[in-house]
């Protein structure tokens, strides 16, 4: 039967409901100041109850469920090489295990109703506005308990970390940059605005990690979308709407510059390198010492462990995946990144009615994964999100050559 078909056929309530429930845990993505965080305890509910319910895995996510209990088997296999197991590296383990799945879901339910994507990205942006604003407020002190919204001067809003909080708003901030020089005039004014926030709360959690992520994937979205139009007058659009754009947020950051605190942190967090990262044993002196201690322990090191013998966690995805998921986690996370990319690039430009949700989730995944090799990004929650929607399109696209080959036929 048409995929279509099977769509009208859903009931509307049923329909509504399993929309309203993803709305509410991507939404709540955007608030993770304690752990277990809203999000993990709604999610492995909902996880539970869709795959009780039947959920089906078409080969598509089972392809990346299977990879990732690959990755996961790593992880639990370093835990035999623990001495002292404690409680926090089995919990880590849990909370990979817990978010390996909550991909796989998202890929699944998207591969099963395209119309979910829209619902996944309105929640998302809502999420990120309400977070971002927190963290804006909270820097300039214009709410009740600012500090809980700032952590070393730098905005980090309703999240742990401003690293994690400034890459989370990367996506949302794409997408209405995308529906900006897209969309329609009528909605050209609440969109510039959501997007100044999301670029304010950007530039205000300091952390280079995020404008470097910000500043590549607006320049690959607007070099994508000049390389897929072939219109002359529209390829002309989105040049100017793009440049007016970039001088509204420059403005907007300019005015930022002229307070203080702002000026005096950007000068300093704007250096390329860093005390932490070139002291003898600093970021990039931990790669190497990292690497070298991989190279001894096929089965990794354990979970957290490699932070108790240097002072800090790694702050490299890859050599965590060697450290903390032995080798077998590595060559599983290998896999997983080449496939993502090299599949998700043959649909990239293809004209479909999800390409604009998939081509501004495969920009920003792409951009995570130049990042991190700075910077960990193991359990980020929204990075599993991004996963889920690219495996998602890629099996839409399936489908949808598989239907034209019957149709051919």
């Amino acid at each position: 039967m048409d995929v279509a078909a099977q769509h009208r056929t859903e009931p509307t309530a049923g329909s509504v409901l399993a929309k309203l429930s993803l709305a509410i845990g991507v939404f709540l993505t955007a608030f993770v100041i304690y752990e277990p965080a809203p999000y993990e305890i709604y999610m492995a509910a909902l996880i539970a109850l869709w795959f009780l319910f039947g959920l089906r895995l078409s080969r598509n996510s089972a392809i990346l469920l299977t990879i990732l209990i690959f990755f996961n088997i790593g992880g639990l296999l370093s835990l035999a090489v623990v001495d002292e197991l404690g409680t926090d590296p089995p919990l880590y383990m849990a909370v990979s295990v817990f978010l390996a799945l909550s991909s796989v879901l998202f890929a699944a339910v998207i591969e099963a109703d395209e119309s979910r994507l829209k619902v996944i990205f309105t929640a998302y942006i809502f999420g990120a506005l309400a977070t971002g604003l927190l963290g804006i407020l909270g820097y300039f002190h214009l709410i009740p308990s600012s500090e809980t919204f700032i952590r070393y001067s730098r905005a980090k809003g309703a999240f742990q970390d401003p690293n994690v909080f400034g890459p989370f708003l990367v996506l949302p901030a794409c997408y209405l940059l995308h529906q900006t020089l897209t969309g329609k005039l009528a909605a050209l004014l609440p969109r510039v605005l959501a997007l100044v926030v999301l670029t304010l709360a950007i530039f205000l959690a300091f952390s280079r990690a995020a404008w470097g992520l910000y500043g590549l994937s607006i320049m690959l979205l607007i070099f994508l979308m000049l390389l897929k139009e072939r219109s002359a007058a529209f390829r002309l659009r989105i040049l100017l709407v793009s440049i007016a754009g970039i001088a509204l947020l420059i403005l907007t950051l300019l005015v930022a510059l002229q307070f203080e605190q702002v000026s005096q942190l950007f000068t300093t967090r704007a250096q390329l390198v860093q005390d932490y990262d070139s002291a003898q044993f600093g970021r990039f002196a931990r790669y190497r010492l990292g690497f070298l201690l991989a190279m001894e322990n096929p089965l990794g090191v354990g979970p957290l462990v490699f932070g108790t013998y240097y002072g800090e966690d790694t702050h490299n995805i890859w050599l965590k995946a060697l450290l903390d998921y032995g080798w077998l986690g590595f060559v599983s996370y290998l896999t997983l990144i080449v496939w993502t990319l090299s599949a998700g690039f043959k649909c990239l430009l293809r004209d479909r009615p999800w390409q604009p949700y998939f081509m501004c989730t495969y920009i920003v995944f792409f951009g995570h994964i130049l990042v991190s090799t700075f910077i960990d990004t193991d359990h980020w929650r929204h990075f599993y999100i991004l996963l889920g929607i690219i495996w998602g399109c890629i099996g839409l696209e399936y489908q949808t050559m598989r239907r034209r080959r019957l149709q051919a036929s």
